[in-house]
């Protein structure tokens, strides 16, 4: 901790997902196994600590190399945690090399979060924080770091968090097929109002999150008052007072969630629903069906919400 401690600290601000955030809406749809998240899987933070790649530095691997001379592609972090999915053994994960020896990728080790040190649930005193790519990635509880040839093979990396088809269901499934899941898609979601929320009959206002991985930004939000028939845009901000222009590294943060509202007009019961579109021109799929896997990972599909208008909620 002392060496790392000596290396020029940097404060990234990002945003962390599970890959299950939004789970229980593809549970909805058809079953699926894990936690049934809602719409909070998800947080977004100041983190403070050493670049992996000034870490990386001082066992002689230099900034942005692919392959070390002894064949090393992967770096793997092992944290204290036990879990019974590793029978007993310590939680991993890994990334490409590439990204961690990149300093623009911003993978941190960090102890700072919020400007205070890392509490105990959030990693302390030392985690893994890899801005861009789905949570199960930024090990918690550091132990130690491994450079190695292949992707880690923990369970985490080789039996889980993996994108599949509808058509693949628990009797069919061959893990091997699939790469494990990196960057997340776009997303989006509404905050300000849960679902079956009665309202009173005029102004409503509708805020919420979005977010898209790989250090894209966020292009527009479109909300609809009337389940997607007709839509309207709504401002974005970052930063109170500051405009945010996407994949403009002077006004925004490339690696944190993007807030969004807009003031509708509700006078009858009605679904409300929002989407995003990131820089990339990447969109949110309309429907959960079409994305269903049996994990209920990245569910990225519109987000709707139902809403009653002139009466108690139930």
């Amino acid at each position: 901790m002392k060496d790392i401690w000596k290396l020029p600290k940097y404060v990234v601000t990002a945003t962390l997902q599970c890959a299950g955030n939004r789970r229980t809406a593809m549970s909805n749809v058809r079953k699926v196994r894990g936690v049934g998240w809602d719409v909070s899987a998800i947080g977004n933070a100041v983190w403070g600590g050493a670049k992996l790649a000034d870490v990386l530095e001082l066992v002689g691997i230099s900034k942005l190399t692919r392959t070390t001379k002894s064949g090393g592609k992967h770096v793997e972090f092992v944290s204290i945690d036990k879990c019974k999915e590793e029978n007993g053994g310590p939680y991993k994960a890994s990334i490409p090399l590439s990204q961690s020896t990149n300093p623009e990728a911003d993978v941190l080790l960090a102890y700072e979060m919020n400007g205070e040190p890392l509490n105990r649930d959030h990693g302390y005193p030392l985690r893994v924080v890899v801005p861009g790519v789905i949570g199960a990635r930024s090990v918690k509880w550091l132990e130690s770091i491994n450079i190695i040839a292949e992707e880690c093979q923990g369970f985490f990396m080789q039996k889980d968090y993996k994108m599949f088809p509808p058509s693949v269901d628990w009797d069919n499934i061959d893990w091997s097929t699939r790469r494990p899941q990196m960057d997340f898609p776009v997303q989006c979601a509404v905050c300000s109002l849960e679902d079956v929320t009665a309202i009173k009959p005029g102004k409503v206002k509708v805020s919420g999150y979005a977010a898209s991985g790989g250090g894209r930004g966020i292009e527009r939000i479109d909300v609809s008052v009337d389940g997607g028939k007709t839509w309207m845009e709504a401002s974005r901000h970052q930063k109170t007072g500051v405009p945010y222009i996407a994949a403009d590294d002077m006004s925004s943060d490339k690696w944190a969630w993007v807030l969004f509202e807009v003031t509708v007009d509700v006078r009858h019961p009605t679904e409300i629903v929002a989407k995003a579109v990131d820089s990339g021109a990447n969109v949110q799929p309309e429907n959960v069906r079409d994305i269903w896997n049996l994990r209920g990972i990245l569910n990225t599909s519109w987000h709707r919400v139902q809403v009653r208008v002139g009466h108690s909620n139930i």
